[in-house]
């Protein structure tokens, strides 16, 4: 098949969260095109995508990338909808952005994410400001531990771990069985979506909003 939804075996939605200027648009950024600029704030949600290879699957991510400011926070219910990896970003330079991960974010994933089998990675940022660091990696660990996350600490500055992050949380999604299968799913309707929409809804049964 020459259609590019035959490119890849699986497709995940991955959402970034955190507080605005954690970094999490450079992160993506500089996982996508391996450059970083000065960004501005994201202005509501912003998304990217990105094919890879892992563990000899080749994959299609869906990044989102949310505002981290409080006018924006009435728009994310939706963002939640169907993730299947959730990537909680800080700043190890800024001690707020941090404690709000546990007051705030982790809450929210509590309260919106549709799928009680998402994986969650937490990523401490900017640690090539080593001399400016208020969070220690024991600490990142012990909260990454609490919330039952996967932790990572990176640089989108410099680029270390940023590739980490997204092939780690995609191993682990692959190795849940629900999600895999989600994954390969989602693949498939993009393929069928010529099916009559009556039809479609009907092989949906059983799921609930």
């Amino acid at each position: 098949m020459s259609s590019s939804s035959a490119q890849y075996a699986l497709s995940f939605k991955i959402l970034l969260i955190g507080d605005s200027g954690v970094g999490k648009s450079s992160l993506l950024v500089s996982f996508i095109s391996n450059t970083v600029d000065d960004l501005a704030p994201t202005i509501g949600v912003d998304f990217k995508m990105k094919q890879l290879t892992v563990a000899g699957k080749r994959l299609k991510l869906t990044i989102w990338d949310t505002a981290g400011q409080e006018r924006f926070r009435t728009l994310t219910s939706s963002y939640y909808r169907g993730a299947q990896g959730i990537i909680l970003v800080y700043d190890v330079t800024r001690r707020e952005t941090f404690t709000n991960l546990s007051e705030i974010w982790a809450k929210e994933v509590d309260l919106y994410s549709t799928n009680q089998d998402c994986i969650k990675m937490l990523v401490g940022n900017k640690v090539d400001k080593d001399s400016e660091r208020f969070v220690s990696r024991e600490e990142g660990a012990a909260l990454a531990k609490e919330l039952g996350c996967i932790f990572l600490e990176c640089s989108a500055r410099t680029q270390e771990n940023v590739h980490q992050c997204f092939e780690e949380l995609a191993l682990k999604i692959m190795e849940v069985p629900s999600l895999l299968e989600e994954g390969s799913t989602v693949m498939k309707r993009n393929i069928m979506k010529q099916k009559p929409e009556h039809q479609a809804a009907m092989n949906n049964g059983g799921c609930c909003s």
